[in-house]
């Protein structure tokens, strides 16, 4: 079985001047459920190479053990380092698609047209699509198969906006993912403010915050879209 994780390459945190990028913990976990469960990682980010790191997601208090282990695995950073152009991926090569948040993708990946073309080529091939955090927010664009939003009438969880409103940056990001899955027609869930929350409709599986990425990685494995590849 083969996964493609999608990165972002934006790193800016709106005009703050401050840096931000993807969220380590919700890379370093699936990663490493895919790995431990025999499945080819391929990692790609828009522009390619090295995708920018949200600082504030390897600070210690927000570091677990399986950042510590990515950061300390040559393999995986040297990965990380080179990470693919997403114009090269065709969904063909891949039997899933995981997309780890941070705030970065709320920037690029949301208006990305290859990630909203990827998306839609995954589901139309009955394929599962993950996303967790703040990722989910890049569905906003991506439509179904009947030209309504795929997210219409869908099950769907990500970062709450009390999540938001607690790390301070509802008044930075472009949009707030739960108001964004809620405009576009998602039937929006969650659980408590940084608890594990995990939700699947379909082929689309949704998780709410950094903790979710461990869940949504173990449900994505056990899809039975997957269960001929695995």
């Amino acid at each position: 079985m083969k996964v493609l994780m999608v990165l972002t390459s934006h790193d800016q945190l709106g005009n703050t001047g401050r840096k931000t990028g993807f969220w380590l913990e919700e890379l370093a976990a699936p990663y490493y459920a895919f790995k431990e469960a025999g499945v080819e990682i391929v990692l790609a980010s828009p522009k390619g190479g090295q995708p920018p790191l949200d600082p504030k997601s390897n600070e210690p208090a927000n570091q677990t053990d399986m950042t510590r282990r990515f950061e300390l695995d040559s393999q995986a950073t040297a990965q990380l380092a080179s990470t693919v152009r997403l114009d090269s991926v065709s969904q063909a090569d891949f039997d899933t698609v995981f997309y780890p948040g941070g705030h970065g993708p709320l920037w690029d990946l949301a208006e990305d047209k290859d990630s909203i073309a990827l998306i839609e080529s995954f589901i139309g091939a009955g394929k599962p699509v993950a996303l967790v955090c703040h990722a989910p927010g890049v569905l906003r664009h991506v439509r179904a198969s009947d030209g309504a939003p795929l997210v219409n009438g869908k099950k769907v969880t990500g970062f709450t906006n009390s999540e938001e409103a607690a790390v301070g940056l509802t008044d930075i990001v472009p949009f707030l993912v739960e108001d964004e899955l809620k405009a576009k027609g998602g039937i929006y869930s969650k659980a408590d403010d940084w608890a594990p929350y995990v939700v699947t409709d379909g082929l689309l599986i949704t998780g709410q915050n950094p903790a979710s990425s461990a869940p949504a990685a173990a449900v994505l494995l056990k899809h039975p879209a997957l269960a001929a590849n695995s």
